[in-house]
């Protein structure tokens, strides 16, 4: 019976598993463009909020990697080897699920600062092209008024 996990294990163990499917469920949807802000910030709550999730279910994947070495002590060598192997899965998801996690928030963190300067520049630009507009829409002073054909010319 010391070779057994406790129940305590298989409850951590099953809130872990159900933690790390949900977190490749999120992971699994498809990047797309997108060129709304707020659907970008949404997306990066969604990200945060799993990351906060992660290190609550830390403590967790620390009890279950703990648990498995102590019952490795006191079990045979063939039901060692299977809590290992399991353990190790887990360990293997979770890695890549923590990785994808801070490369998505990354990137979509670059991409949000991206698109804000995009907007920035884009609002810029709108704003020139008016002023030149109204510019050209002036009338053109006298061919005598070399005065102000000078100021045109410097506006130009």
């Amino acid at each position: 019976f010391d070779s057994l996990p406790p129940a305590r294990y298989k409850e951590t163990m099953s809130s872990v598993l159900v933690w790390i499917q949900q977190a490749e469920t999120k992971l699994s949807i498809p990047q797309v463009a997108v060129a709304d802000y707020e659907i970008m910030e949404k997306r990066l709550g969604e990200l945060k909020a799993l990351q906060s999730s992660l290190q609550e279910q830390q403590k967790g994947l620390h009890y279950l990697s703990t648990t498995v070495e102590d019952m490795s002590k006191k079990a045979p060598a063939e039901v060692s080897q299977r809590y290992r192997s399991e353990i190790e899965v887990i360990l293997g998801r979770w890695k890549k699920s923590s990785a994808q996690l801070v490369e998505r928030c990354q990137k979509l963190e670059d991409f949000m600062s991206k698109f804000q300067r995009f907007q920035n520049d884009t609002k810029t630009l709108k704003k020139w092209m008016a002023e030149v507009d109204v510019f050209l829409k002036e009338e053109w002073p006298a061919l005598g008024d070399s005065e102000a054909l000078e100021k045109q010319l410097e506006q130009c």
